[in-house]
Parts: structure tokens; C-alpha cells; sequence
């Protein structure tokens, strides 16, 4: 039996509760992808060109350190990796989060969540970054993440 990880960055709430929905439905251990120095409301003001998120978003080799590391992760065949869209990607704290392990042999499963954008071109970006990873089709998941997550693991 696989052993799964839904690891995920949340801003706001609403990733972090559809990564917890997908966790129970699937029997999936949880890790949240925090970044060392939390964000305030002023760092996530994406409409302030001199915010946090948008230096760091319009910087494609910032990377954020990340607060703690997952334990055991060669434990984990399967990861879910869960993330806002900001500025049409993943949130640069993921990258450094996908940077920071060996995620060979591993299935990679993307997820999202957004007020507006869509997961295609989030994923092409992923899947451009980090060929070698062994990815599955991943998916906007405002609602439905539970049976998303299932039915992605059947697949």
C-alpha cells in the first residue's frame, strides 16, 4: 500500500481546507508548506508593486525558506502538492518546497485553488520547471476536493 502526502500553501484558509477534505477522503498525511517568515496582510496586497508577494512573484528565482521540513519523506510514494494561484503559478514558497526534496519515483499531483485563474497553465509552469518529476494531471479544486483527490488516485 502507498503511503500519500498532501502537502499545500495556504494564504488565506481556502487551500489549506481543501487539502485537509483531501487528506481524510484518502488517508493521506498533511504538511503544510509555511514559510519561515509568515506573511501579513500588507506582504499579500498583490496590488501594491512593492509588496512581498508581488517582489517576490515577479522574481522567478526568489525562494522563500520554508518554516519546517517533512518528516520521512522517502516514506511517501504519492504527494499531493497543493497551492493559491498567484500570478497564474504556483506561490514561490512551493517552489522552495519541491526544491528541498528528491521527489524521484515519486507521483507529484498538483492542485489549486483560485478566485479566477485556471490549473492548465499552472501546470505547464510546474511540469517546465521540474521535467523529471513523475507528474499527474492536477486540478482546480474550490469544491469537490475529496472525490477530486480520489478519483486522481485511481487514475
Amino acid at each position: 500500500m502507498s503511503k500519500i502526502l498532501v502537502a499545500y500553501f495556504s494564504a488565506s484558509g481556502v487551500t489549506a481546507r481543501a487539502a485537509r477534505e483531501m487528506a481524510r477522503a484518502v488517508g493521506a498525511d498533511l504538511y503544510e508548506i509555511r514559510p519561515r517568515e509568515p506573511y501579513t496582510a500588507a506582504d499579500l496586497d498583490w496590488r501594491d508593486k512593492t509588496s512581498r508577494c508581488t517582489r517576490e512573484m515577479t522574481d522567478p528565482a526568489s525562494r522563500p525558506a520554508v518554516a519546517d521540513r517533512v518528516e520521512h519523506m522517502d516514506a511517501y510514494d504519492t504527494v499531493f502538492v497543493g497551492f493559491p494561484i498567484w500570478w497564474g503559478v504556483e506561490p514561490r514558497v512551493v517552489d522552495t518546497f519541491l526544491e528541498s526534496y528528491d521527489f524521484t519515483g515519486k507521483t507529484v499531483i498538483p492542485f489549486a485553488t483560485s478566485g479566477g485563474s485556471g490549473m492548465p497553465y499552472a501546470q505547464k509552469h510546474l511540469q517546465s520547471q521540474y521535467p523529471a518529476f513523475s507528474w499527474r494531471e492536477g486540478a482546480l479544486v474550490n469544491r469537490g476536493a475529496a472525490e477530486w483527490a480520489k478519483k486522481a488516485l485511481a487514475e
